[in-house]
């Protein structure tokens, strides 16, 4: 059984309320747990935003905040987490590439996770194109969710 559709099981056995926040990846992530089935019933959304400010006053991100840090990746995640009302929420942050940005080497990244007792990140240090950083963030933010999904008993 994929990532998805484990979420997709565990959120509507569960009666869990999922959502998700995004700089890097654009809202891929959004489209890949709303395609988990019944996901009407279990996803609250997603938020994308790229811009500071807007991290800032949607999400609650703490001006000079790093963007490409563990911080901002676990207060996105409680940002959106509190915003969508949800019991669990992953975010993701850092630099997809080709080249560094903010003095973060390509490939870093920071996936933020929210439940309604608890926050924390996972650090990822990616290879690739910034296609294939892209894609392997989401299917790492996935698997977090389930994770998450997982031990919500």
């Amino acid at each position: 059984m994929d990532d998805v559709a484990q979420l997709s099981d565990l959120a509507r056995a569960r009666g869990l309320r999922v959502a998700v926040a995004e700089s890097l990846s654009s809202g891929k992530l959004a489209s890949a747990v709303g395609a988990g089935e019944g996901a009407s019933d279990w996803f609250a959304g997603g938020i994308v935003a790229y811009f500071t400010e807007v991290k800032e006053r949607v999400l609650g991100l703490a001006p000079g905040t790093d963007p490409f840090s563990a911080e901002c990746a676990e207060q996105l995640a409680s940002g959106a987490r509190a915003l969508f009302d949800a019991d669990l929420c992953v975010s993701t942050t850092g630099v997809g590439g080709p080249g560094p940005e903010g003095g973060h080497p390509p490939g870093t990244v920071y996936l933020g996770w929210a439940t309604r007792t608890d926050a924390g990140h996972r650090h990822l240090a990616l290879d690739g194109d910034p296609a294939q950083v892209l894609d392997d963030t989401v299917a790492a933010a996935v698997r977090l969710l389930a994770f998450h999904a997982r031990g919500s008993e």
